[in-house]
């Protein structure tokens, strides 16, 4: 081990087993494992103890975690699975579904809720927990818990969100503005510690290392001076002080406005810039990472369009008209980042995002597993394992259960059954359902379903998946971030686009840190993608990269890029940090329709031809119900799409001739 790798802390025993592919390579440490009250830790050297029986507490590796995807990548390469050794479980329910995120979740629930009595539904998830991408990572240290989401980020505009959406949030026990005015406080304590965005100047693009506190935003009180001390030319300088002047000129002189949005729908962000606003090109690394979080990509590959709905700098020239509600903001095909946050109730964020709602959800189907019976006591509360695939319950929750085959027991307009093959533990099992709920990945169940017609595979293929990494750093204190004065540090030349302390939010007694001394969690974020490619190849080799990406080597970028942005607020890694998890989401965010690449009817209107309404309509007794069949990573789109797929199961029930 270097020398610097010691300084970094890299040889001590927190949580650490290095994957590539989800394949074990041993390493020097320990994997953390322990009782759900254990510190942090082990002694250096001593024998890798077996995981932790917690899930939310498994740290490492997580997300698409080793062992959740090696099946279905034998499905996919083999093009088919050998079900001649398949057991029958001698097990029947009324309704099956496959994948237990928020939409498979939110379609049992629906069943049920509908049709009450002694109906009985699975839920089969490939992987060691439930939520799908809204899993929690749980720490605990000192007796002090704590929680950020590994997925999933927020509720965003809940007053726009659709009826069964709605209805769902309310059956679960969820009362946005009760949580709101509970957190008031918490939304002010960064502010009232003198703690602000920054920006990290890396030594990479521009000489030597800086932490300049601020933005160059105008009206954030402190562009002039966020400029004047900035590394910028004097050139650099004055065009970002142009690109966020509301008085900046016209860039587009002569067009009427409809004209304007064409050309800014079919031209990307970054051309917009270089070749419109005609900036300075060192101003792009400001820029380079801003359309990330929303959609899995740089400005390279987002309409100029979407930069200007979403905020960005530049437009203020154009005299666009902000578009009014229920245009832009509530598209059919859920343009994720593009709801403008005003009057659609801002962005509410439970502090492990929205695995609330999905615990929320759990308890509703199986109360015993989850105790307590209100929205603030979930959050402290541990999940019972053991009782989520129970006999004689109305829902069964079976985790570690890869869906490998279905189909109809004959003809799928006559077939009364749909069988199902899931491999657990090394094992094929059969199990039967009156219906099925596919509420996995689109781009997956061709290779599950494979009689479904040629034109729906080939819609379901159409969506290539955005992948982004979230990555939790659970903290001994935060004093480094208040030394420094900052809560969210923008690092666009570094490894993590973004470095920030967790939001400060908490529910029941899950309580957020009021003090720089506690302990806390930090989020960073990463989103791999291959500027100058089309937007489909960059999420394909965005995916390869992570699959290829050992735990080892996030591990020193993360301890790396921490020193280097908080080592003068007085951060130590090898001592300040207690554990890591990085969830790695290969497959992360719904494909949406993108002007760049895609028609304008698919990505403006509610049109028919587009790939997802296609993809998406019942094949005899199977349904399908995910985030991709809306376009959309939005959750209330998950819920609709359920809720949709529940009802086509129902009226089939109804009216079994209309098949």
């Amino acid at each position: 081990m270097s020398s610097k790798d010691h300084q970094l802390g890299m040889h001590l025993p927190i949580t650490r087993r290095d994957f590539v592919n989800g394949v074990g390579i041993a390493l020097t440490g320990a994997m953390l494992a322990g009782s759900s009250g254990s510190a942090f830790g082990a002694a250096s050297g001593s024998v890798t103890p077996p995981l932790d029986p917690y899930p939310p507490r498994r740290t490492g590796m997580r997300g698409s975690h080793p062992g959740s995807f090696e099946v279905a990548h034998e499905v996919r390469d083999a093009r088919a699975w050998d079900l001649g050794a398949a057991l029958d479980s001698n097990e029947s329910y009324d309704l099956v579904v496959v994948g237990g995120g928020i939409s498979g979740l939110s379609a049992a629930h629906f069943f049920l809720k509908r049709m009450g009595g002694n109906a009985r539904v699975l839920v089969l998830d490939n992987h060691d927990d439930f939520g799908g991408h809204a899993k929690r990572n749980e720490f605990e240290y000192q007796g002090r818990l704590m929680a950020l989401n590994g997925g999933t980020l927020n509720i965003e505009s809940p007053l726009r969100y659709n009826a069964p959406a709605q209805e769902l949030l309310r059956d679960i026990g969820i009362d946005l503005p009760r949580y709101e005015a509970a957190n008031a406080k918490n939304h002010a304590l960064y502010d009232s510690l003198g703690l602000r965005e920054a920006y990290f100047f890396d030594r990479e693009t521009w000489g030597h290392d800086r932490l300049l506190v601020g933005s160059p935003e105008n009206g954030s009180g402190d562009a002039a001076k966020f400029l004047s001390q900035s590394p910028l030319t004097a050139a650099a300088k004055r065009d970002l002080q142009r690109l966020y002047d509301p008085r900046q000129p016209d860039y587009l002189p002569g067009l009427g406005e409809a004209d304007k949005k064409l050309q800014l729908a079919r031209m990307s962000y970054h051309d917009y810039l270089l070749k419109v606003a005609k900036v300075d090109p060192s101003l792009l690394w400001f820029f380079a990472r801003a359309t990330e979080g929303w959609y899995c990509a740089g400005p390279d590959a987002v309409p100029a369009l979407f930069a200007w709905n979403d905020g960005l700098p530049g437009f203020d020239g154009l005299g666009l008209q902000a578009p009014p509600q229920g245009t832009l903001e509530d598209l059919p095909g859920g343009q994720h980042g593009r709801q403008r946050m005003e009057g659609g109730g801002g962005e509410i964020h439970f502090p492990d995002g929205n695995a609330t709602v999905a615990r929320l959800l759990v308890r509703s189907l199986i109360p015993a597993a989850i105790p307590g019976s209100t929205m603030e006591d979930v959050g402290a509360a541990r999940v019972d394992y053991s009782l989520l695939d129970r006999e004689n319950q109305p829902a069964r929750i079976r985790l570690n259960s890869t869906v490998v085959h279905v189909e109809h027991d004959g003809d799928s307009t006559r077939a009364r059954e749909v069988k199902l093959a899931y491999v657990r533990e090394g094992k094929t099992y059969r199990v039967r359902g009156r219906a099925c709920v596919m509420a996995c990945w689109n781009m997956f169940i061709p290779y599950l379903v494979p009689t479904l017609p040629t034109a729906q595979k080939e819609a379901l293929a159409f969506n290539v998946k955005r992948p982004i990494v979230y990555t939790s750093v659970a903290l001994r204190n935060w004093r480094s971030f208040h030394k420094l004065g900052v809560s969210h540090i923008n690092t666009p030349g570094m490894y993590h686009s973004e470095v920030s302390l967790a939001e400060a939010v908490s529910l029941g007694d899950l309580k957020h840190p009021q003090s720089p001394d506690e302990p806390v969690v930090v989020h960073m974020e990463r989103t791999p993608s291959a500027p100058g490619q089309p937007i489909k190849m960059q999420h394909r080799l965005g995916r390869a990269e992570l699959l290829a990406t050992s735990f080892e080597t996030f591990e020193r970028s993360i301890r790396e890029q921490l020193t280097r942005v908080l080592g003068p607020g007085g951060f130590n890694a090898a001592d300040d940090i207690l554990a890591i998890t990085v969830n790695r989401w290969p497959h992360g965010y719904a494909y949406s329709y993108n002007s760049l690449y895609d028609p304008l009817d698919w990505v403006f209107t509610s049109s028919p031809s587009r790939p997802n309404v296609i993809a998406r309509q019942p094949f005899g007794l199977i349904s399908i119900a995910n985030a991709d069949a809306a376009a959309s990573p939005h959750t209330d789109a998950a819920i609709l799409e359920a809720h949709r797929a529940v009802i086509e199961i129902l009226d089939r029930r109804a009216m079994p001739s209309l098949g």
